[in-house]
Parts: C-alpha cells; sequence; structure tokens
C-alpha cells in the first residue's frame, strides 16, 4: 500500500469506525450509581449537596436554609490511551492486527467511568467527602450527633446503596466526550525518526461522591444478619430535624468474591439451617435489592 495523505485519511475513518462501534457495544454501569452532570467549567459546584432537601409544613414565612456556609466542588481530570502503528504494517496491508486494539480502546473509553466509580466505592474509607470526614464513616455530624454509613470489619468490602434518587451516592461530570485522535502526519517527528503512527483516545471529566446518606459500606462478613444491619441503619438516617429522609437500599455491589454470599441473601428462596432450630426457612430478604458484581473491587 502507497501511503499518502489519502491513504492515512482512509485508515483514521476504518479505525474511527471500529472505535465507534466497540466504544456503543460497550455494556457500563455508572449511570446507576452515579449522578451524571454535563460539565461546561474546570470545576463544578455541588454545594447544593450540603442540604438533604425535604419538604415541611409552611406555617408563616418560608424557612430558608443557607448553603453558603459550605463549599464541595469536583475539579476535571484529563484521560488518555494511545497506540502505534508501524509504518511497515501500513505498507504491508496488515492493519487487521490493529483493528482489535482499537475497538479495546473504544471499550476501555466508555467503561472507564465504571473504573472511576469503583475507585471511589473502595477508597470511601480513607477519602473525605462534602461534609469532611470519609465517605465511609463512624462520626458524619447530623443535628450534633455522629451517624455511621459503614459497619466497620476487617474482610472484604461490600455495598448497599439507594439508587432510586435524582441524587445519587457518587458523581461523575463529563467536560468532554471520549472520541479517537491521530497523529499521523508522515513528517510528525514520530513517523520521521520511528515510523510510528499514533492514535489514541482522551477525554476530560471527573467523579466524586455524592450524598454518604444514600451509601452503607462493611466489611463484615456478608450473612443475612449483617445485610439486615445495613438496610436497617440506613433506613434510620435522618436530617438535622430529626425527620426520615426515606432511603430506601435498592442495590448491592459486591466484589466477584462475594458473588456467591450476594446470591445466597438476595436470590436463594430458602434459607438452609440447623435441624435442631426449625431446618430451612423462608428467605425474607430475597428480591430486598438488585445485585451488582463489579470486577474493579476486590
Amino acid at each position: 500500500m502507497i501511503i499518502n495523505q489519502s491513504t492515512l485519511s482512509n485508515l483514521y475513518t476504518s479505525l474511527s469506525a471500529i472505535f465507534n462501534q466497540a466504544f456503543e457495544g460497550a455494556p457500563t454501569f455508572y449511570a446507576n450509581l452515579a449522578m451524571v452532570v454535563p460539565s461546561n467549567t474546570r470545576t463544578n459546584d455541588y454545594t447544593f449537596m450540603l442540604q438533604f432537601p425535604m419538604l415541611q409544613e409552611w406555617i408563616g414565612d418560608r424557612q430558608i436554609r443557607s448553603l453558603a456556609a459550605g463549599h464541595y466542588a469536583i475539579t476535571n481530570k484529563d484521560y488518555e490511551a494511545t497506540v502505534e502503528v508501524d509504518r511497515n504494517d501500513i505498507e504491508d496491508d496488515q492493519l487487521g492486527v490493529y483493528n482489535p486494539i482499537v475497538a479495546e480502546l473504544g471499550r476501555a473509553a466508555k467503561q472507564h467511568p465504571d473504573y472511576l466509580v469503583a475507585q471511589l466505592m473502595a477508597d470511601g474509607f480513607s477519602t473525605a467527602c462534602y461534609d469532611g470526614e470519609y465517605f465511609f464513616d463512624t462520626d458524619h455530624k447530623v443535628a450534633g450527633s455522629n451517624v455511621s454509613n459503614t459497619g466497620g470489619g476487617s474482610g472484604t468490602a461490600w455495598y448497599l446503596l439507594d439508587t432510586t434518587r435524582a441524587i445519587k451516592p457518587f458523581v461523575v461530570q463529563m467536560r468532554t466526550t471520549p472520541q479517537l485522535v491521530r497523529q499521523d502526519r508522515p513528517d510528525d517527528e514520530q513517523v520521521f525518526m520511528r515510523k510510528k503512527f499514533r492514535y489514541g483516545v482522551d477525554y476530560r471529566g471527573a467523579a466524586g461522591y455524592g450524598l454518604w446518606q444514600l451509601a452503607y459500606a462493611s466489611k463484615q462478613t456478608l450473612n443475612a444478619s449483617n445485610y439486615a444491619a445495613a438496610r436497617a441503619a440506613m433506613m434510620a438516617f435522618r436530617n438535622d430535624d430529626g425527620v426520615p429522609l426515606g432511603i430506601r437500599p435498592n442495590l448491592l455491589v459486591v466484589p466477584p468474591s462475594l458473588e456467591a454470599a450476594a446470591k445466597e441473601i438476595l436470590q436463594s428462596e430458602v434459607v438452609l439451617g440447623d435441624a435442631t432450630a426449625g431446618g430451612s426457612k423462608t428467605n425474607v430478604w430475597r428480591g430486598t435489592a438488585e445485585l451488582l458484581v463489579v470486577p474493579y473491587l476486590s
């Protein structure tokens, strides 16, 4: 194949089609866990999350809640991945070996927010959220008292979420969308010096914590008793006025190593018990939440 600008343009068109097809077809879960926000600036301000919105009876003047005392913002970051194509492979019509690589770029770009949200969950025991406390912590301040959204323990972490609201446990903001870019001019330095054409993907965005009240994490053994305790703790959350927040845990998130335990809690029809204690009984937790197994968690 003769390499000229027309050849390189056709190559980019072909690779873009492969990238876009893989991007569109890749499954994701982040939009179920995170509030997806379009971003049009370097940093997005989420101060509104400092006050969980609740209605109250209107008696006299409206009760205005000031948000000026706090500040919570998420700054966008740059992400990229790049591959090189050897000029000899173009000349020798060997581009088929690069098609799967470009397709993988498309898949990785689409699913990258999944990875970011999974990292937020894993890091939530040691990373602060909007109230200055760790996202999963024992001393979130509500009406001057400590409130916990973690079950403690030292084993493998699992997570219980309420994803039924407009505001969610996590935030994903997108400043730009991923796209395939190129550096393939014959007079580019890497082409002249190393006969390499470069293709890559990049985008700007970020992920951060939403409302801690919508998430609970535990490193205790994942069993029916600890699952029940997590649900009860979440549904007991109240606002500063003592009004229940109406939390409805609906999603259990686990790493692959806890998939079997999670399915036993959420999908088994019966619980096998000791014969001396009455034997098997109906599983009362069946269907109380959906299950999401995240390979990025461990």
